[in-house]
């Protein structure tokens, strides 16, 4: 069997001192989580953050910066995923826009709400990407290079 990582993006979302987050239904619990998902198949990693912070909270999302790459390993799951996150602005809901489905609603909490332990999160990467945006971990998005299809 060949292990693979799960390739995600997600995205920080900050208005005043609170931070947008998506309520969604997982194997029948509620859990809450960044705007985030998988990279697909022909996308950039800044294209992949866009599409899912428009599909899981119907809002277009302008990326500013990286706030890190992270890898980690479900317990639960056995799954590893490589996460890279990254903080940026996000427009008003689109109320045409369906949410994903098993996302019930998004919310807007504190940092400290967030880490209260009140909320389920989905993983520890909900807390560890906006501590790393509050701490100033904000690194260019020219870090990052797409090289086209049949570039060599």
């Amino acid at each position: 069997m060949v292990w693979k990582p799960h390739v995600t993006v997600s995205a920080v979302v900050q208005e005043g001192n609170r931070f947008l987050l998506v309520e969604e239904e997982i194997r029948g619990q509620i859990e809450y989580n960044n705007p985030a998902g998988h990279l697909e198949d022909g996308e950039t990693l800044v294209e992949a953050v866009r599409r899912e912070v428009r599909e899981e909270a119907a809002r277009g999302f302008e990326p500013r910066s990286i706030t890190g790459i992270y890898l980690w390993r479900n317990p639960g799951s056995n799954k590893t995923f490589l996460r890279v996150s990254f903080y940026g602005t996000a427009g008003e809901p689109d109320p045409d826009q369906a949410l994903d489905d098993g996302i019930l609603r998004t919310i807007w909490r504190t940092r400290d709400e967030i880490a209260s332990g009140e909320l389920r999160m989905r993983s520890p990467l909900v807390l560890q990407s906006i501590d790393d945006h509050l701490q100033g971990r904000n690194y260019p998005l020219e870090i990052l290079t797409h090289l086209p299809d049949g570039h060599f």
